[in-house]
C-alpha cells in the first residue's frame, strides 16, 4: 500500500477538519397554539464527493468526539489527534482506490497552507479586536460551501416543510429581525444555546464578512447596541461581536427588544458567500449561553407567546422520499407521532445540554445487558457516538459487520436492528439510517457504519453516548425546559 504526498494528505485532512455544519409534555396544547418553523436542509458539498466515504465519514465522528467531549465537560481531543484519525483512515484505503478520491479543492488547499501558528494568531486578532477573551465554545460547528434547497409548503398549521434531498448536514430557519423586518437565516442546533447573526461591518481578518444579511441601525430603526461584548469558539471558526436588542418574529410571533448578539468579528467560516446561513439559533437551555442572556425560547415562554419552553423536533429521511420535516415551537403536533408511544423522561445532564437515560440497549431483540448508559440528544450531529467498547459490541451482533482497523462497516443492505429503550418504550433504529455511506458507490456492498466510536475523558471510561441524527430520524423528540419542568419526550412516529 503506498503513501499519499504531504500536500495530498494536507488536503485530504484540511477538508475533513473545516468540513460540516453542523435539536414534553403529557398533553398536546389545542392546535391554535402550535407554533412551526420553517427548516431548511443544508447539503453536503458536491467538492465532497471527491473524498472517499471513509474519509467523509471520519470527520463526521471527528466532529462527534468534539461535541461529546465539551457537552460532558471533558478535555478536547488535540488536533493532532484528529489529524492521526484521518491518517489511519487515508493507510486503510484499498491501493486502488486511494488515487480517485485524492482530487485537492484549491480553496480548501490554500485555507490548509496556512500554518497552525498563522491561524492561531489570527483568531486571537480577530478577538483582541473585540476587547473579549475567547471561550470553549458551545457547540462544534463548522462551515464549508454548501448549496442550500428551499423548503416545501407542509400541511400543518404554521408549519413549512423541511427539503430532504440531501445528506442531513444542518437545518435552517427563517427568522424576521428588525425594523423594517429582513429575512434572516440562522442554523439551528439543540447542541448550543445563544442566537447570533452577523452585523452591519463585521470584519473578518480585515476584510469583509461576505454576501449575507447582516443587521444594524442602518438597517433597522429599533436596533440598540448594548457593548456589552461576547465571544464563541466553534472548531475550526470563531466569532465576537455586541450583545444587542432588537425586534424578532419567528413563526408568527414577534419578540420586541430581544438581546441577543451581532458579530462584528468572524473567521473564513462563517464568511464565504457560499455559506448558507447568516447566524446560528440555540436551543439548549440558557445555563450554557456563551453570551449569558435567555434563550429565544425560553424568552418567547416568559412573556406569554407560548404556553411552555418546549421545541419539538420531526426530522426527515432522505431515503423516505418525504418533505415533513419540522421545528414546532411551544408543543408538540399530534400529527407527527403515535400518541400510545409518547413517554416523557429526566434530563439528566445538569450543565443545560438534552441527556436521557436508556433503559437497556438490543440488537434484534436480544438485550446486551446494559443500564447504565445515557444518551446526549443532538441535532447537531449526525452519527451516533459511542465508547469503543460499545461500539465493538454492538457490531459484533450484527452480521456481516467488519472492523477495517480504524472504523466499522456493515452490509449496505443490513436488515439488523438497534434499538433504544427509554422509560419501557422501545425505538428501534431504521438499518438505512446505520449503513451511512457506500465504501464503493460503483460496488455499494459494504458501507461504513452510522455508530462510531469516540472516546473522550480520562482513559476513555464513560457510559455517556453522544446521540445524533443515526436515531433521531427515527423518533419525534421534543425537549421541555420550564422552569417546572426538565423534561425529554420521545414517541414512535406517525404512519
Amino acid at each position: 500500500m503506498h503513501s499519499l504526498s504531504i500536500a495530498q494528505f494536507a488536503s485530504v485532512v484540511a477538508s475533513v477538519l473545516i468540513w460540516g455544519v453542523v435539536l414534553a409534555i403529557s398533553h398536546p396544547l389545542p392546535q391554535s397554539e402550535f407554533i412551526s418553523i420553517p427548516i431548511v436542509r443544508i447539503h453536503t458539498p458536491a467538492m465532497t464527493l471527491s473524498y472517499h466515504p471513509s474519509i467523509i465519514h471520519q470527520q463526521h465522528v471527528n466532529r462527534g468526539i468534539r461535541r461529546l467531549a465539551h457537552m460532558t465537560g471533558r478535555a478536547q481531543p488535540s488536533y493532532e489527534r484528529l489529524w492521526s484519525n484521518i491518517r489511519e483512515r487515508i493507510d486503510n484505503l484499498y491501493d486502488n482506490l486511494q488515487p480517485r478520491y485524492n482530487h485537492a479543492s484549491l480553496e480548501i488547499l490554500k485555507h490548509m497552507l496556512s500554518s497552525a501558528n498563522t491561524r492561531k494568531t489570527n483568531r486571537l486578532q480577530m478577538l483582541s479586536a473585540a476587547s473579549v477573551s475567547a471561550t470553549s465554545g458551545d457547540s462544534d460547528l463548522e462551515s464549508l460551501s454548501n448549496s442550500l434547497m428551499n423548503a416545501a409548503s407542509a400541511g400543518f398549521v404554521n408549519t413549512i416543510g423541511l427539503d430532504i434531498q440531501s445528506n442531513d448536514v444542518g437545518y435552517l430557519a427563517t427568522v424576521k429581525i428588525g425594523t423594517p423586518p429582513r429575512n434572516f437565516r440562522v442554523l439551528v442546533d439543540s447542541g448550543s444555546a445563544d442566537l447570533w447573526v452577523g452585523g452591519e461591518g463585521c470584519r473578518n481578518n480585515g476584510k469583509g464578512c461576505g454576501n449575507h444579511t447582516r443587521l444594524g441601525p442602518h438597517t433597522s430603526t429599533t436596533f440598540n447596541d448594548t457593548m456589552e461584548q461576547w465571544s464563541i469558539t466553534y472548531g475550526t471558526g470563531a466569532v465576537s461581536g455586541h450583545l444587542v436588542q432588537d425586534d424578532i418574529t419567528i413563526a408568527g410571533l414577534k419578540y420586541s427588544r430581544l438581546k441577543f448578539g451581532v458579530a462584528r468579528n468572524a473567521s473564513d467560516e462563517f464568511t464565504s458567500n457560499t455559506i448558507p446561513f447568516d447566524g446560528l439559533l440555540g436551543f439548549a437551555k440558557s445555563t450554557i449561553s456563551q453570551q449569558q442572556t435567555p434563550t429565544l425560547l425560553e424568552s418567547l415562554h416568559k412573556v406569554g407567546l407560548i404556553k411552555n419552553a418546549i421545541a419539538s423536533y420531526k426530522i426527515p429521511r432522505l431515503a423516505d422520499g418525504k418533505d415533513d420535516g419540522e421545528l414546532t415551537l411551544g408543543a408538540t403536533n399530534p400529527a407527527k407521532f403515535n400518541a400510545s408511544t409518547f413517554v416523557t423522561v429526566e434530563n439528566v445532564n445538569k450543565m443545560g445540554f438534552w441527556e436521557a437515560a436508556i433503559d437497556s440497549v438490543s440488537v434484534n431483540g436480544i438485550s446486551l445487558g446494559w443500564s447504565n448508559r445515557t444518551a446526549i440528544l443532538d441535532t447537531g450531529t449526525t452519527l451516533l457516538i459511542a465508547p469503543q467498547e460499545d461500539v465493538d459490541t454492538i457490531h459484533q451482533a450484527i452480521p456481516g459487520a467488519n472492523f477495517d482497523g480504524s472504523g466499522w462497516t456493515v452490509p449496505c443492505k443490513m436488515s439488523t436492528s438497534l434499538a433504544l429503550t427509554f422509560k419501557g418504550q422501545e425505538f428501534p433504529i431504521d438499518p438505512r439510517d446505520i449503513a451511512f455511506l457506500p465504501l464503493d458507490e460503483d460496488n455499494p456492498e459494504m458501507c461504513m457504519s452510522g455508530i462510531s466510536a469516540g472516546n473522550v475523558g480520562f482513559f476513555g471510561q464513560t457510559t455517556e453516548w453522544l446521540v445524533g441524527d443515526v436515531f433521531l430520524k427515527n423518533v419525534y423528540f421534543s425537549t421541555n425546559a420550564n422552569e417546572d419542568r426538565d423534561e425529554i419526550s420521545f414517541a414512535h412516529l406517525a404512519d
